[in-house]
């Protein structure tokens, strides 16, 4: 088909065999991003990280699957977000507010958006007959609701959807000298045979309200935790 060209010829490009395949590669990495929502359809299949829990005050085990969906998948925007949450478990003493729970978390999940806040919300719930003692790791659960919400925190942060809480090597040598300092001062006092002295903190110590470990102590007229590094003093 024949085109009159009414207007001058201001600029012109040779057309190479290359350049339908730049186009295509371009657009595909154009193209409008795809988030989640709560129309969302699911896949047929998803993958997912299974967390293990064992509380003291349970026979049984808790096993928590989460679930990622893959969004934007094959271009520069592909991202991974949790879709969904199980829980499950051979106690039965848990199942009625344990459906409930996981039920309202999925929700917020396929909602999209910031979800991150179920972390300090779950972790901030506290059992009227007492917390325990994360076996292996020593960390002071109030409930097993925090305990399922410190699985979530770290499934966010594998995600980078939280950012990691590293202590870097100055800090960590600054918290050791101080923890020993701290310890030597505990010397002259009765040795106990609570939990905090197997983790090598001082008796005294009073529990730390961001990570719930019983490691607080006074240095230099300042509430700091020897675990974390939290202090009142910034």
């Amino acid at each position: 088909m024949m085109k009159e060209i009414t207007q001058n010829i201001s600029a012109a490009k040779v057309k190479s065999p290359d350049s339908d395949a730049t186009l295509t590669a371009e657009s595909a990495n154009n193209k409008v991003m795809v988030n989640l929502t709560e129309k969302t359809k699911r896949p047929e299949m998803l993958v997912g990280s299974t967390y293990k829990i064992k509380p003291p005050i349970s026979d049984h085990a808790l096993y928590i699957t989460i679930n990622d969906i893959l969004l934007n998948q094959g271009t520069t925007q592909e991202v991974r977000r949790p879709f969904e949450i199980f829980v499950n478990s051979k106690n039965m003493e848990f199942y009625s507010w344990v459906v409930a729970l996981t039920r309202v978390i999925s929700a917020v999940f396929r909602k999209g958006g910031d979800c991150t806040f179920l972390v300090e919300e779950l972790k901030a719930v506290f059992d009227p007959k007492g917390g325990y003692y994360q076996p292996g790791t020593g960390i002071f659960m109030p409930s097993v609701v925090a305990d399922i919400g410190h699985v979530i925190e770290t499934h966010l942060k594998t995600l980078d959807m939280l950012p990691k809480s590293e202590i870097d090597a100055h800090q960590q040598a600054f918290l050791k000298q101080k923890q020993q300092a701290a310890m030597a001062e505990d010397t002259n006092k009765t040795v106990s045979k609570s939990e905090n002295h197997q983790l090598n903190f001082p008796d005294t110590a009073s529990n730390c309200k961001k990570c719930y470990q019983k490691s607080v102590v006074l240095l230099d007229g300042c509430s700091t935790c020897l675990n974390c590094g939290d202090s009142k003093c910034g």
